[in-house]
């Protein structure tokens, strides 16, 4: 069954509990950052960094008051994952909750997923020199557990569960919003990229929260699919005749020591 987050901004009070949890939970390093102009902190993705708020501010027309628009970003787990296409060594799979992870053990460095991902939020750890993002709290989540996010979040924004129960809960908060005075709330990652891992319930258009719209699969990571496909074919191969040499070797090894 696949699992998602939901996200609802409509309750989100920028506390950045949930960066703090995704740091503490994955021991990830604090960064030296400065003062780029906004709240939001830090500017951007990276191998230590997995996921932020985003501020976003905009002028009411009917005041001169400032209005504050959150949303947490990270990872989507998106079902069309140009990061999957692109991967020439298959280190990057769909796991079984539906999440979009890396294997490290496999990743060979090529950053070629940190060049096309559509949300640009894959981060590169150049001493390790592997590609690094939200893992979705794998390790959390296959022993029955929420992802570190969603338990750390004081508001209720944030909801983890199976993906048609979000969608369900979703459809409530977005009938209770419009009820309420609210005509411009919609639901987002319903369809985008075929259905994103992760859900959001807005009071105002995507882009005003720095969301894409209408997010697509760049076709330069579309042709790259296509050519790395039997490459993958091949390595695959290899693979497997290494295995079996390997266990062949090993056999006549066992055999001599016995005969000796």
């Amino acid at each position: 069954m696949r699992k998602s987050i939901l996200y609802d901004a409509s309750k989100c009070t920028a506390c950045r509990a949930c960066q703090v949890a995704c740091k503490q939970w994955n021991q990830l390093p604090a960064e030296k950052t400065s003062f780029q102009g906004t709240y939001e902190n830090p500017p951007q993705f990276s191998s230590t960094t997995w996921t932020k708020i985003a501020f976003r501010e905009h002028a009411e027309a009917e005041s001169d008051r400032v209005k504050w628009l959150f949303s947490k970003q990270g990872c989507m787990h998106c079902t069309d994952a140009a990061c999957i296409k692109v991967c020439p060594a298959s280190a990057i799979q769909r796991n079984e909750f539906g999440a979009v992870v890396v294997d490290q053990d496999k990743c060979i460095g090529c950053n070629y997923c940190v060049a096309n991902c559509t949300y640009n939020v894959v981060g590169f750890d150049q001493e390790a020199n592997v590609a690094k993002k939200c893992t979705f709290c794998y390790d959390r989540i296959s022993a029955g557990l929420q992802p570190a996010c969603v338990t750390t979040c004081p508001t209720g924004a944030l909801s983890y569960g199976d993906r048609s129960e979000m969608i369900a809960l979703a459809n409530k908060r977005l009938r209770h919003l419009q009820d309420n005075g609210n005509p411009n709330a919609n639901i987002y990652g319903l369809e985008e990229l075929d259905g994103l891992g992760v859900l959001y319930v807005l009071e105002e258009e995507p882009e005003k929260y720095g969301l894409l719209e209408n997010p697509k699969v760049s076709t330069r990571a579309n042709i790259w699919n296509v050519i790395f496909k039997p490459v993958r074919a091949i390595v695959v191969l290899a693979m497997f005749f290494a295995l079996w040499i390997n266990k062949g070797e090993s056999k006549k090894q066992d055999e001599d020591r016995i005969a000796t």
